[in-house]
């Protein structure tokens, strides 16, 4: 039996559009569509584009958009007021914080990251690294090894908070604290962690924070990044991406550019303003929410899945540290034929996804999921596995996306 929570979350899953006979485990890749999505999106087509033009920017306060979504995403990361603003996408937003640490660090040339972390940001970091100079360095160490390779000579540590593959939980406390005592800046990618656990930026003196949308926060297939930057150093940092909107006064149209104030200067293009419009309606549901009881109810829900897995599967093993306090809010079991292995299980309608090279990963979102349906996707999973539906040729073959 589930504990009694303030948070209704039997009333919230009701507000999500979920396939019927569907066991949707994949919400940390892509979150499912709130049933307001789509009403909230076709005015914004219909009434604020369609008849307002050009002028919503003004009446319908679209240029305004991507803070006050800042703001509340903001709650959700245990983040101060006017440090977050939105738009533009995750990698570019990694960009920007890592280029603007480097920049507060100059006689430092080592970025310090994990092969947990995920590797579109090692790419950024090697990117940009190397338009810098060949003195520039990404170290990157095993998990376990970060606080032993977090000395004086790193400029910035640069970690996801939860291993995309594992679910393994870096301590964002210890570690930033850790960084500052050797005076380097800290940079987490919130993607794992940013509505599916209660992140603390401010109680932990992060430096800078980014994260996505699509995932947990439910905004849908391409929302807007954040970017979160500490009180203290948002009046001076420098953006590397020096975009018209980021500008003090967009509309002066000066030819030489001038930081904005605050966190407004992080703002790069023109704003996604109908993903914009879908994330304010999921980020309504997340209003409903307390994260520290939705932190409880993942622990409960990914206790129950790990403990009927194994018992019904085996073969299947346990690729998430097994104490909860220790992972995020995903479970990942290995298994040699794992990518075809979930191709079976999404045609018995429970939809997770594969990360290779072994890895099959569930996504345990206690705002549409309950023991019922973890019950019926473990076993789901036993009848895939025991009649090893697996090997059938169809689902060997190889997508795009896995």
């Amino acid at each position: 039996m589930s504990t009694t929570y303030k948070t209704d979350f039997a009333a919230i899953k009701q507000q999500f559009v979920l396939p019927e006979g569907m066991i949707y485990l994949d919400g940390n890749s892509l979150g499912p569509l709130p049933k307001a999505t789509s009403e909230r999106v076709k005015t914004c087509i219909e009434q604020e584009w369609g008849q307002e033009l050009i002028r919503a920017w003004n009446s319908a306060g679209w240029m305004a958009t991507p803070t006050r979504l800042g703001d509340r995403i903001a709650r959700m990361v245990g983040a101060e007021p006017g440090c977050i603003t939105t738009g533009d996408t995750l990698s570019i937003k990694v960009y920007q914080a890592l280029a603007a640490g480097l920049e507060l660090r100059p006689e430092r040339r080592v970025v310090l990251s994990d092969s947990g972390n995920f590797p579109s940001d090692l790419y950024m970091a090697q990117g940009l690294l190397q338009s810098l100079g060949e003195d520039n360095e990404l170290r990157v160490v095993e998990p376990e090894a970060v606080a032993d390779a977090l000395t004086s000579e790193v400029a910035v540590l640069m970690l996801t908070q939860v291993d995309y593959r594992s679910g393994r939980l870096h301590d964002m406390a210890a570690l930033s604290e850790q960084a500052r005592s050797v005076g380097a800046i800290t940079l987490w990618d919130l993607a794992h962690t940013a509505g599916a656990y209660p992140v603390r930026l401010a109680d932990c003196q992060a430096d800078f924070a980014v994260g996505c949308s699509y995932k947990f926060l439910n905004g849908g297939p391409g929302a807007p990044a954040f970017i979160y930057v500490r009180p203290g150093l948002k009046e001076q940092v420098r953006p590397a991406l020096s975009g018209w909107l980021g500008h003090e006064a967009p509309f002066a149209f000066d030819l030489d550019y001038r930081a904005g104030h605050g966190i407004e200067r992080m703002r790069v293009g023109t704003p996604p303003i109908l993903q914009m419009a879908a994330l304010d309606v999921s980020l309504d549901i997340w209003d409903q929410v307390d994260m520290d009881e939705l932190r409880a109810r993942s622990i409960e829900l990914s206790q129950l899945f790990i403990a009927e897995v194994e018992q019904r599967c085996p073969a299947l093993r346990l690729a998430s540290p097994r104490a909860p306090e220790e992972r995020g809010s995903q479970v990942s079991f290995a298994f040699d034929e794992g990518y075809a292995a979930m191709q079976a299980l999404i045609a018995r309608q429970v939809i997770g996804d594969f990360r290779a090279p072994d890895i099959m990963r569930f996504g345990i979102t206690p705002l549409y999921l309950d023991e019922g349906d973890i019950t019926q996707a473990a076993e789901r999973i036993e009848l895939v596995m025991r009649d090893e539906e697996w090997r059938r040729p169809e689902f060997q073959v190889r997508a795009a996306v896995t």
